[in-house]
């Protein structure tokens, strides 16, 4: 049976859609098998993130309210076998429930080894869809206050899951002196596990802007640390990359 995690964040512009499609690649490659659900309707960009840009015809309701089973709803990615992505609609359906995707989760389960949720940013009724669908949380933060704060509010409607861990995300070298003392207070703050540090990179946008999904190897980046986020969450022990400069 596999596993489902929402990655969420308090507010937008954290990068939550780039760690889910990094850390999701970063899974398959690992011979897991991944489910990406996009679940931020109306703003969906993970597809993008996974190099799978307006592949998909049938959406996560389509599945969830029986329209086409998940088999036929999910899009097989074509240069990793092992990762499928069911993206979302451009609005949400006024009848859809939170026992429909629920059930949708199961059935997720029961294919994948795991299903990562990419959780539409705030507290609006698209990440109570998500959040009720999972089994574990990555909260994605950068190091501004206002992304901390709003972090730490959506770990609060968070509490019914097991396992929440702290992603931050887009950390620049020139700060982690004075983010290192940041992050300590957020994880304080918030009682959050720290499981990863991914480091601002141009190639992200890069790679989504050729369609090319972030992929570890070669320069260290943020390809190499949702690698080492897929290999905690897979059970290894990682140390927390080195930050340096990637540009």
């Amino acid at each position: 049976m596999g596993i489902t995690i929402a990655v969420t964040s308090g507010k937008g512009g954290t990068g939550k859609t780039s760690v889910t499609g990094g850390v999701g690649a970063a899974l398959s490659l690992l011979g897991r098998t991944v489910l990406c659900i996009d679940m931020d309707i109306g703003l969906r960009n993970l597809d993008l993130s996974l190099g799978l840009s307006d592949r998909a015809l049938m959406d996560f309701t389509d599945a969830a309210q029986g329209r086409c089973p998940l088999s036929r709803a999910a899009v097989a990615h074509p240069l990793l076998p092992n990762l499928a992505l069911l993206t979302a609609p451009m609005t949400l359906p006024p009848d859809l429930t939170q026992d429909q995707v629920c059930a949708l989760m199961d059935t997720a389960r029961s294919y994948y080894d795991y299903v990562l949720i990419d959780s539409p940013a705030g507290l609006g009724a698209g990440f109570r869809l998500a959040a009720a669908g999972a089994d574990r949380a990555l909260v994605v933060s950068t190091s501004d206050a206002s992304a901390l704060r709003d972090a730490q509010r959506t770990v609060e409607e968070l509490e019914g899951l097991r396992q929440i861990h702290l992603v931050m995300n887009r950390v620049q070298p020139r700060l982690l002196r004075r983010l290192r003392t940041t992050i300590d207070d957020a994880m304080d703050a918030a009682g959050l596990p720290l499981i990863g540090v991914v480091p601002e990179d141009p190639r992200v946008i890069l790679n989504a802007n050729l369609g090319q999904p972030l992929l570890p190897g070669g320069r260290p980046g943020a390809a190499d640390a949702c690698g080492n986020i897929a290999r905690r969450l897979d059970g290894q022990h990682v140390p927390v990359m080195r930050i340096r400069r990637v540009f």
